[in-house]
């Protein structure tokens, strides 16, 4: 089972991951999506939003941009971390994760 979340801002992947307004998390189990939610994440602080991805029980994170720190905590934390990827629906954005044709890219963010 992945629990992969997907920032997004105006219900769209949000091009920097601590200003999203809110996250798609999906739960998938066998390669088919079971479960959908939107989390409305603590205030934007460094470190935070990362922490509370894990306590949501988050496996993966499909990101435009983000922070060094905060992909460093995620990894630290046993969640895997796709970044650079192109503004899509997150529908498809985890179909795509789930089938191995994610196009994850350049980071987007540079801090």
């Amino acid at each position: 089972m992945k629990k992969i979340a997907i920032p997004l801002k105006d219900s769209v992947l949000c091009g920097h991951f601590g200003h999203s307004d809110v996250f798609n998390v999906f739960t998938t189990e066998d390669h088919k999506i079971i479960n959908e939610e939107k989390l409305v994440p603590p205030p934007h602080e460094p470190g935070i939003i990362p922490q509370w991805l894990h306590q949501q029980g988050v496996t993966d994170v499909i990101a435009g941009g983000i922070g060094q720190r905060a992909i460093q905590i995620l990894l630290d934390n046993k969640i895997n971390v796709y970044v650079g990827v192109a503004a899509k629906d997150s529908r498809e954005l985890v179909n795509e994760l789930l089938n191995n044709t994610l196009q994850a890219g350049v980071n987007l963010c540079d801090h």
